[in-house]
C-alpha cells in the first residue's frame, strides 16, 4: 500500500471516527454532566456503543476483509484491540478528571486527549492485522 492509498484509508478512518465520536461525547456528556453518572462508569458505556458503530462502519467502509481470518475471528481481534482502546481511554479519562475535576470542560479535555491517543492506537491495530489491502 503506497502512501496515496494510506493516506484516503486514513481519511475514511478520520470521517468513521468523526461519528463514532460525536456518538461517545454524547452519551459520555449526557450521562455523566445530565444524569450526574460518574464520568469514569459513563465513559465506559458511551465507548462500547460507539465501539459498535465503529466497528460496523470501518470494516464495511474503510478496511477491506482478509480472506486468511474469519469474520468471527476478524470481531474478535476487533474486540480485544477496542478493550486496548478502552483501557487507555479509561486510564485517560480517570487521570484527568482527578487532577481537573469532574466538570464538563475537565471531562471535555480528558475525553480529546483520550480520543487523540486511542484514535492513533485503533489506526495502526486495525491497519496493521485486519486490513486486507495491508497485505499486497
Amino acid at each position: 500500500m503506497d502512501f496515496k492509498e494510506l493516506a484516503k484509508q486514513f481519511m475514511g478512518f478520520a470521517a468513521v471516527g468523526v461519528v463514532a465520536f460525536v456518538i461517545d461525547y454524547a452519551l459520555l456528556m449526557l450521562l455523566s454532566q445530565m444524569l450526574l453518572w460518574d464520568p469514569v462508569i459513563a465513559a465506559f458505556v458511551s465507548y462500547i456503543v460507539s465501539t459498535i458503530f465503529n466497528y460496523l462502519a470501518s470494516m464495511r467502509f474503510v478496511f477491506e476483509h482478509r480472506d486468511d481470518i474469519s469474520r468471527k475471528k476478524e470481531f474478535t481481534l476487533f474486540v480485544v484491540f477496542s478493550l486496548i482502546g478502552l483501557m487507555l481511554n479509561e486510564i485517560i479519562i480517570a487521570i484527568g478528571t482527578f487532577w481537573l475535576g469532574v466538570g464538563p470542560g475537565a471531562v471535555t479535555f480528558s475525553k480529546l486527549l483520550a480520543t487523540v491517543i486511542v484514535s492513533i492506537w485503533n489506526f495502526i491495530s486495525r491497519h496493521h492485522w485486519l486490513d486486507a489491502s495491508n497485505r499486497s
